[in-house]
């Protein structure tokens, strides 16, 4: 994935938190028990911060990571048959992969925390506010598959020298 979609993307990301926070009540419910009732409350402002700096600056620093491993020597990355991978003859279509790996799991870390933020707007408009957990333990287990996916294709890509 090209870097200015991704940036795109993240900005998307934001752009529904803004909007979709302007609905919130001054006090926002934003954390919730395992049954979903509320147990934490926040200030409007506060919370759409919070889920800002969550939806773009988490996985933005993790779409950095790749970056930042272009600095590193060959010693400081841990990579299977890394000798081979980040030979000069393949270290840039290596880190290249790398990257793009880092910036799909940095937009379904995003796409979860969009989501749960969707939740959160929906629970603040239930009275008393409620967390559909269903729909939280739902998309806790796509991205566990989404990590889960990434993890195997990073050891099918580079479990063997080729």
């Amino acid at each position: 994935m090209h870097r200015t979609v991704f940036v795109i993307l993240l900005l998307l990301g934001a752009a529904f938190v803004w909007f979709t926070s302007s609905g919130l009540p001054a006090v926002v419910a934003s954390h919730f028990g395992p049954d979903g009732t509320a147990n934490g409350y926040s200030g409007k402002g506060t919370y759409t911060a919070l889920m800002l700096a969550l939806v773009v600056g988490v996985p933005g620093l993790v779409a950095a990571t790749a970056l930042w491993i272009r600095t590193r020597p060959a010693s400081a990355i841990n990579l299977p048959n890394k000798d081979y991978w980040l030979a000069p003859a393949r270290r840039d279509a290596t880190l290249a992969t790398l990257a793009s790996l880092c910036r799909w799991f940095a937009l379904a870390l995003a796409a979860f925390l969009c989501f749960v933020h969707w939740l959160v707007v929906r629970a603040n408009a239930l009275e008393p506010p409620r967390l559909h957990e269903s729909g939280f333990y739902a998309a806790l287990a796509i991205f566990a598959a989404a990590n889960i996916a990434c993890m195997i294709f990073l050891f099918r890509r580079f479990g063997r020298a080729r």
